[in-house]
């Protein structure tokens, strides 16, 4: 990360953020931890008064698509992610090692995150709707599962099957008491949209957009849309 990175809050964008294990190790390969880190983010997510739009977690990173919070940056918001996660797990890491139990990285250095994170400032529906396509495909493009719905840490199931998931997506409610700002996807609570094409021979999929309340929210009809 370069030493003179600018990060730019208060336009009221959207942030597509990536944060890296360190050295870029699979310590998100269990379950339980990618388990934790989602029980965290929406813990975090709550606290904060954040609207998350997308995420996936992989083995060896993350990203996400939220707003800027109510009470804090972006920046307040990765720290304590980082730092709960990496205290359970190293906490956890050290009650297994006095056990005899082992672990399968040593991590007696506290080593969990790569120091900083990468932010990127969306404010068009194009790179809104980018961002959500290539966190959802991230898995599929890797091997890791055959469709995106297989990946049970995204949001792509939230958005093509109605699930509720581990993060609520787009509960914009968590920031009804904020004057919303005017204008584009500066409302803060943009409504979701994917691919709208067909497979052969299936259903087009389709996603009715409703504004309920100043938030947007989804509806599928049909199919679940296709990931290119």
């Amino acid at each position: 990360m370069p030493r003179a990175l600018k990060r730019y809050y208060g336009a009221h964008d959207l942030n597509f953020i990536t944060g890296s294990c360190y050295r870029r190790r699979p310590l998100l390969g269990a379950s339980r931890r990618r388990n934790l880190f989602l029980k965290l983010l929406e813990e975090v997510r709550k606290r904060h008064r954040f609207v998350v739009l997308g995420y996936v977690v992989m083995p060896e990173h993350f990203h996400l698509l939220i707003t800027e919070p109510q009470d804090t940056t972006p920046s307040v918001v990765m720290q304590v992610l980082k730092q709960r996660f990496a205290h359970q797990v190293l906490s956890r890491s050290r009650r297994a090692q006095r056990a005899g139990q082992g672990s399968l990285w040593p991590q007696a250095a506290g080593e969990i995150w790569q120091r900083r994170f990468y932010d990127f400032n969306i404010w068009t529906e194009r790179k809104r709707i980018e961002k959500l396509r290539y966190m959802h495909r991230n898995p599929v493009k890797r091997g890791l599962v055959a469709q995106p719905e297989q990946w049970a840490w995204s949001s792509f199931r939230s958005y093509a099957l109605g699930d509720v998931g581990r993060v609520r997506i787009n509960d914009c409610g968590v920031k009804q008491n904020e004057d919303p700002p005017s204008g584009g996807l500066r409302e803060q609570c943009p409504a979701p949209t994917l691919s709208h094409r067909t497979r052969k021979g299936r259903a087009p999929s389709a996603f009715l957009i409703t504004k309920t309340s100043g938030c947007a929210h989804a509806q599928r009809v049909g199919h679940p849309p296709v990931i290119e």
